[in-house]
Formats: structure tokens, sequence, C-alpha cells
């Protein structure tokens, strides 16, 4: 059993010298001296979680790698968003402001595929089910008129909708690359950012085409207008400070072709998914003439 006395702390003979020869001095006390540092510094050692801190840094400053293009995780990063995000740009998108960039405000280096493929895919049904009802309640009141469900549109719309919004993106996303080498160009944005764009550009055609199932054809291209101002600000606003250092053609022939193409997808879609049918007329009988009405009382008369 300890006594007291083993309990109490041990002088060193080393410590005492040194305190006694210079009273100001400070010990170290180490358990391995040969690891101790020659300078009475403490260094901590962080070598066992450096990969873990440098994880987490990526992850905060938001540039954490992904793997190659042929890799899940590639592709997963563009549908990496959540539901107060998409709301967000889609709120953007409906109410463009003047001096307020879609891109720098709304996407923030961070595009996603997640909302323009939902958004092209709700549309292309949209149209496709409301010009069908609309075709059924315009001939609702003709007893000729046999319904058949016209699936067909859903085809039609699907590839109209998903190539406008892919090949025109790529289109212009090129030719503003090509223009970035002139000496007026100096920025611009990624293919998925114009990508981006064109894809919550388009949410506006969605309540739009519901409600040209109204069957008033003023209504109709009141619509369409109101949505090709609101879809064709937005694309405006976005892509002129890219083009707007260039020289006067190509900054307003690019802003004219962005507008145009824009106008003819709308227009288009009103004009053969929301067509009116033209009522053809019962054929009537003509009376007969009044030569062939005399020839059939002479015939009649005996000789």
């Amino acid at each position: 059993m300890a006594t007291p006395d083993d309990l109490k702390f041990q002088e060193f003979e080393e410590a005492t010298d040194l305190l006694s020869a210079d009273p100001g001095a400070t010990t170290l006390s180490v358990s391995n001296p040969s690891t101790a540092p020659a300078t009475g510094e403490v260094k901590l050692d962080l070598s066992e979680d450096e990969e873990g801190q440098e994880e987490n840094s990526e992850l905060l400053g938001g540039e954490k790698q992904t793997g190659g293009f042929w890799t899940f995780e590639y592709y997963q990063s563009f549908f990496n968003v959540d539901t107060m995000q998409v709301l967000d740009r889609i709120k953007g998108s409906v109410i463009p402001l003047p001096g307020r960039n879609f891109v720098k405000h709304h996407i923030r280096n961070t595009p996603d595929l997640y909302g323009p493929f939902w958004i092209c895919a709700t549309l292309v049904f949209s149209v496709a089910i409301s010009g069908n009802l609309s075709t059924f309640l315009s001939q609702m009141g003709d007893p000729q008129y046999h319904y058949r469900p016209q699936f067909h549109k859903v085809t039609i719309a699907a590839v109209v909708v998903f190539l406008y919004a892919w090949l025109v993106p790529l289109c212009l996303w090129g030719f503003l690359m090509w223009r970035k080498g002139t000496e007026r160009q100096t920025g611009g944005y990624t293919f998925l950012e114009t990508v981006c764009v064109y894809g919550y550009s388009l949410f506006v055609y969605i309540p739009t085409s519901v409600l040209w199932i109204i069957p008033f054809e003023w209504l109709r291209w009141l619509l369409i207008v109101v949505a090709m101002v609101i879809s064709g600000s937005l694309l405006v606003l976005t892509f002129w400070p890219t083009v707007r250092d260039d020289t006067n053609l190509t900054k307003f022939a690019t802003v004219i072709t962005i507008v145009v193409l824009h106008a003819l997808l709308a227009i288009g879609c009103k004009m053969y998914f929301f067509q009116t049918p033209v009522q053809t007329p019962a054929p009537t009988l003509a009376p007969p003439s009044s030569n062939h009405t005399a020839l059939q009382t002479s015939a009649a008369k005996p000789h």
C-alpha cells in the first residue's frame, strides 16, 4: 500500500539546478524526449485527418470535383437542387426585371437540368392534352363528329419542345463562343447555363397552353403575346450583356434571331394544336333548271 510520501510530487535534480541557475526559466515536460520540439513550440499533427479536411473545404467552397462525363456522379450534380431553388428560378423566369440578370441572380454558377427537363415534359403534355380538349369542345355540338384521341400530338409536341430546348441553346452557345474570339466579345455563358435559361423561359407557356382551351381566338392571341413578351424579355435581358460589346450588326441580329425563334415556337404550337376547325356546310341539291324542266315536259307529252 502506497504511503502519503509516495503520492507527493517528486522534484528532479536537473530542474532544480536550472531553477537555481536561472529563476526566470521555464520547463517543459514531455513523455518522450526524442520527439520534443527543440524550439519549445508545440505543433499539432493533423496528417491523419488531412483528407477529411480537404473534402470539407471543397464542400463548403462549392468546388467538389466530380468524376468524368462517363460516370453517374457527373450527371447527378446537374440535378442536385432543392425545391426552393427551383421555385426561385421559376419565379425569376416569369418576372424578368431590367438590370437583374437571370444567370447571376438565380443560377449563380450552379445550372441545373432538373427544372428545365420537367418544365419541357410538362409543357409537352399540357400542349397535347389541351389541344385535344380544345378540339373536342369545339366539335361537341356536331352530330357527325366522332372523338378520337390524337396520341400522335404528344410525340410531335415532345420532338418540337425538346429540340427547341436543346438545339437552339447549342447553336447560340456555339455562336457566342465563336464571337468570343473577337476583340469586342469578352465574356459568355457555359452551355449548361444557356440550356438552363432556355428551359426556365418555357415555363410561362404551361399555364398559357391550359388557358388556350377557352374557345375565343382573340383571347388565345392575347395570351400568346403576353407569354412571348415575358419569356422573350427573359432571354433578351440575359443574353444582351454577352453581345452588347460586339458590332451593331451582330448584337441586333443575335437578339432578333432569339426573339423570332421563340415567337415561332409559340405561334407554331397554337396554329397546329389549337387550330379552329372549319365547318363544312352540308351539300344542297340545286333546283332543276328551266331548260331541263321543259325537256322533261315535252318528253312526257304523247306524240
